[in-house]
């Protein structure tokens, strides 16, 4: 008989199932990347450095600002709250630079694009691997032979 499970006013009859006994194949069709453990970073924090990408000597926020506002709808106080946030992440680095109103902080990359892309790439295989151990290695394995060979 299955078990009554209470859901406000509703009664639901819920069965029991036996854990499966054969191996299930899964498809993952979607991989979340966003996760803060393997340091992808937003949407917005990418539009953020690959506009810093293309100047090396650095920007101001209202910069930053200005380049983005023509491709997608951002107010000031989001880009200054993400350069914040990529900064306490070690991914940009800031100076002051003292002019017309004051201070100003000058943004720039810490690291380079290829660099950062490395990052992620290599940080998404040790997540795989540490999450499907060898079943990960020998598809990684198996998947290179085939390209190379």
């Amino acid at each position: 008989m299955p078990r009554m499970e209470k859901f406000s006013r509703l009664t639901i009859p819920v069965k029991l199932l036996k854990p499966p006994e054969r191996l299930v194949i899964m498809q993952v069709s979607r991989i979340r990347l966003h996760k803060k453990k393997l340091g992808v970073l937003s949407p917005l924090e990418m539009d953020v450095l690959t506009t810093l990408w293309k100047r090396q000597d650095g920007m101001r926020v209202r910069d930053i600002y200005s380049a983005l506002k023509n491709k997608r709808k951002v107010a000031l106080t989001s880009v200054a709250v993400i350069l914040d946030r990529l900064y306490e992440k070690k991914i940009v680095k800031r100076g002051i630079e003292t002019g017309r109103g004051g201070e100003h902080y000058i943004y720039s990359c810490r690291i380079s694009q290829k660099d950062f892309e490395k990052s992620v790439i290599d940080k998404t295989v040790n997540k795989l691997i540490e999450n499907f151990g060898p079943i990960a290695v020998n598809y990684f394995n198996e998947r290179f032979s085939k390209k190379s060979g």
